[in-house]
This record gives C-alpha cells, structure tokens and sequence, in this order.
C-alpha cells in the first residue's frame, strides 16, 4: 500500500513538501530519506514524535527504544494502526524545531515511480541548525589577528 504525507514546518508557511511512501517502510528508513531530501548532516540525533488526530502525544521513535518502539521495528503501516496520524520528524533536539508529517491518503502506485518519493515541493528546505543559534561572539575578528601578527613582526 502506498501512503501520502504532507509535511509542513510550524512557524513557516513557505514551506511545503508531498510524499508518497510505501506502507510497510520502516520509520528510519523514512529518517534517512527526509535526511537527504532535506540535506540535513547525517550525525544528529532525530526522534519521530507519533500524535493522533487530536494532536496527542502517542508516542515517540527513537534511534533507541524509548518505550514505544525503535524508528527501525516500527513501519509507517503501524504507526497509522495505532492511530497515529501525524508524525513530527524532530531534526534539531536542542531547539525541538520539527517537520510535521501529516498523513493524507493512500495513494495510486505508479510502475515507473520508485518510492519513497517527493511529489509537491514548495519552498526551500528548513536549516536543520537555526542562524541565531551560531555564536562567533568568541572568536577575534579576521582584521585584529592580522593586526597582532604585524604588530609581532615588527617588534622583531
């Protein structure tokens, strides 16, 4: 069976992503296409935070079992038996900054179409580490180290 999401980012309404994805496809799986699709590093630690149609936490699916299952035993099929209609692809742990994924429909697979695969891109793709979160406050500016080292020179 094959599954359509819409995945949206909270706060950003420019944003705006379709895929179509195979049932039984395992939520890291799904972590490692999001992970290329979106062009996010590979070595951060992500969590699939699985909500029902009334926003209600369910559960959540983890690189490591945390209770509810690991995102590599748990396939999409099973998180929509439990109900579990949206999914927030938690990208930046730090900040809890997410893409929410928002199941829609079964979709019509296509012969020629691999899968998993984007069918609506609107917009650019979040930066997976927010600008205000980078601090150059500690390093000198470029001018004062070159400044310095002339400074240095001379006094030889």
């Amino acid at each position: 069976m094959l599954l359509k999401y819409k995945a949206t980012v909270p706060g950003n309404k420019a944003f705006l992503r379709e895929y179509e994805i195979r049932s039984e496809m395992k939520l890291y799986k799904l972590h490692e296409f999001l992970r290329f699709d979106l062009g996010f590093a590979p070595d951060q630690m992500v969590v699939f935070e699985a909500l029902d149609q009334d926003g209600v936490l369910c559960s959540e699916y983890g690189l490591f079992d945390m209770g509810d299952g690991s995102m590599d035993s748990v396939s999409l099929e099973k998180t929509l038996e439990r109900g579990e209609t949206v999914l927030n692809y938690v990208f930046d742990l730090n900040s809890g900054r997410y893409l929410q994924l928002t199941y829609l429909s079964e979709a019509e697979e296509l012969p020629w179409a691999s899968y998993p695969r984007t069918v609506l891109e609107k917009g650019v793709a979040p930066s997976q580490f927010a600008a205000d979160e980078e601090d150059f406050g500690d390093f000198p500016e470029t001018e004062s180290v070159f400044e310095s080292d002339a400074a240095a020179a001379e006094e030889d």
